[in-house]
């Protein structure tokens, strides 16, 4: 059931029910989305052009115009005619989440693979969907592309995965222990009312984020007064996250890890990434990926060349050449 077609280009559907790899289910879930291009239908009447994007850790189905470049009839890359389809995640805000189902610290604990879940129940429910052309995942949503080509490997024709990893270990498991270590610290993280104190400690918590947003030699070009205007945006950009949200999102993370089952991978795989990333580095995240995804190509950007985030107009030669095959 849609209930909502928003003014500001997204959808709201409502699932009858939705069940956690843990047993748990919730009714009536509600699922934010977005798309972008037209369908292509086979002779069956299935869409055969879908590709499917997966946000970063701070975004949500809208954060498709980040590639604004790429998607859409004036892009570079018009031509190739795709139907993107754009789902907020499991555990995000206008998705199912703690803040939307008011269930806070007593929303069912999920994984990564939920999340994959969620949104292969949506494209079922919604388009009739059960194999896309491809997925394309970007940060914490490149952990829901590994995810979906290791447990469900039929299921797309390939995947093009951005600044992200194959596991949380090392300085981001460490970070992101630490943050939820900080949260469960505070008592009023239990409390039946939403407190000033956990607006407080998200405010920190961003600040802290906010240390891996851009590369180290990104970093050093700003002054102390351009690194504090564009920190003070970042911290206003997520000051109204809700702390529950945020903690179980961080949660799912923490046990992130499908390094053994990178060869069950069978589609054609992309890897971008930068040469100086704080978060995301080529030689831990990129290089061991390396023998076990078959049919796999790396394309690693120098940090000289590299502008963070907003501009894609140097992966558009990249995505034109690896796409060429799957135009439709």
């Amino acid at each position: 059931m849609i209930i909502e077609d928003s003014k500001l280009g997204y959808r709201k559907h409502v699932l009858d029910e939705f069940e956690f790899e843990n047993g748990q289910t919730l009714q009536d879930v509600e699922v934010e989305y977005t798309t972008r291009g037209t369908p292509k239908y086979d002779e069956e009447g299935n869409i055969v052009n879908a590709i499917v994007y997966c946000h970063r850790f701070n975004g949500n189905c809208l954060s498709i115009e980040d590639l604004n470049q790429l998607l859409g009839p004036r892009s570079m890359l018009a031509d190739f005619n795709f139907f993107y389809i754009s789902i907020t995640s499991l555990g995000y805000p206008e998705s199912c989440s703690p803040s939307k189902t008011n269930l806070k610290f007593d929303f069912p604990k999920y994984t990564i693979r939920d999340c994959v879940n969620f949104k292969r129940k949506f494209l079922s429910d919604v388009f009739n969907i059960s194999k896309v052309l491809g997925i394309l995942g970007v940060g914490v949503g490149g952990y829901e592309a590994f995810t979906w080509g290791c447990e469900y490997p039929d299921e797309m024709e390939f995947l093009i995965i951005g600044s992200s990893s194959f596991k949380t270990d090392g300085y981001r498991y460490i970070f992101s222990k630490a943050l939820s270590n900080l949260i469960e610290s505070s008592d009023a993280y239990l409390d039946t009312v939403y407190s000033e104190h956990l607006s407080r400690m998200m405010f920190s918590i961003n600040s802290l984020i906010y240390t891996q947003y851009f590369s180290k030699r990104a970093f050093q070009k700003f002054t102390r007064e351009e690194l504090e205007m564009l920190m003070d945006a970042f911290i206003e950009e997520g000051f109204n996250e809700d702390i529950y949200d945020f903690k179980f999102r961080n949660d799912a993370t923490l046990n992130y890890d499908i390094e053994d089952k990178l060869s069950n991978i069978k589609a054609k795989t992309l890897i971008v990434s930068a040469s100086e990333d704080i978060y995301y580095s080529p030689e831990f995240d990129v290089e061991p990926l390396k023998g076990k995804i078959e049919n796999l190509e790396i394309f690693i950007f120098d940090a000289q060349e590299f502008v963070y985030k907003y501009d894609n107009s140097l992966f558009v030669d990249l995505f034109r050449e690896f796409l060429e095959e799957f135009k439709k």
